[in-house]
């Protein structure tokens, strides 16, 4: 660190007991300085415009879509990146659950200084959540805070969907996951998943396979028989309404798939 850092005034340090959410958007005078960093963990998700990362060797720019986090105790300094002298982001000053720390495993830009660069998808995904954070923060529940954790939480389960240092499933077949997991009883074969991610039914179910280790029939079924079995723990309905509500339109082939999928028919899982 030079003189001139040595004798910079240190920002304002928030005191974050679990989550401090917001949203940014930034001119050209807008930085940030804190020579011991924070004790908690700080995420950016760039929106528009750009911002840079000040670190020993160079600045670490932050593009629009890129995520970086900035791990505890890391120098902060950041700010408007001086070419376009505009950046709008969201941020989240956080406290990770111990379960989430494989979530944060992110490849190093520089020293403390992670980043990730998902595709469109992913990014709408993400910012969408942590927009969801920022509101159910503000919101007046007794709930909010824990919301906002949540979609906090479903952030980084989709920057994890684009970390090269975790298994990485194709943007395309995400597409057609979000459209299994949205409603189980519609109309769940190849040629509709393959149109959803915009593959030939051919080559989807063959990529498919390739990176789920399972054809595309076996997964729907997978997860048709897991919100069922969920369905039988948790509510009195009867079998052929939780058949039903997952897409089985024949309740005895359904029985016969939960038998094979768990080892019981679904009036012995819900006694046992």
């Amino acid at each position: 660190m030079n003189l001139r850092d040595s004798a910079r005034p240190d920002s304002f340090t928030p005191t974050v007991r679990r989550l401090m959410v917001g949203e940014f958007d930034e001119g050209p005078d807008y930085s940030t300085y804190r020579r011991r960093g924070t004790t908690d963990w700080l995420l950016i998700h760039t929106l528009g415009g750009r911002g840079r990362f000040g670190t020993a060797y160079e600045d670490v720019v932050a593009d629009p879509e890129s995520l970086t986090l900035v791990r505890p105790g890391t120098l902060h300094d950041y700010g408007v990146e001086s070419e376009l002298r505009h950046w709008h982001f969201l941020f989240a000053h956080f406290h990770p659950k111990p379960d989430w720390l494989p979530l944060l495993d992110w490849p190093e830009a520089a020293p403390g200084i992670l980043q990730l660069h998902p595709s469109e998808h992913a990014a709408d995904r993400i910012a969408s959540n942590l927009a969801a954070a920022v509101r159910h923060q503000s919101s007046v529940l007794a709930q909010g805070e824990l919301l906002a954790l949540n979609a906090l939480e479903a952030a980084l389960l989709w920057a994890d969907t684009q970390n090269p240092k975790a298994i990485r499933i194709d943007d395309r077949l995400l597409r057609a996951i979000e459209l299994v997991d949205r409603d189980l009883k519609a109309d769940l074969g190849v040629p509709r998943l393959a149109r959803a991610a915009s593959l030939s039914p051919s080559r989807f179910a063959h990529l498919f396979r390739a990176q789920l280790g399972v054809t595309p029939q076996q997964f729907v079924e997978r997860r048709r028989l897991e919100a069922a079995r969920r369905l039988l723990e948790l509510t009195t309905r009867p079998i052929s309404s939780v058949a039903a509500e997952v897409g089985f339109t024949n309740p005895l082939y359904f029985s016969t798939r939960f038998r094979h999928h768990t080892g019981a028919t679904p009036t012995a899982y819900r006694r046992g």
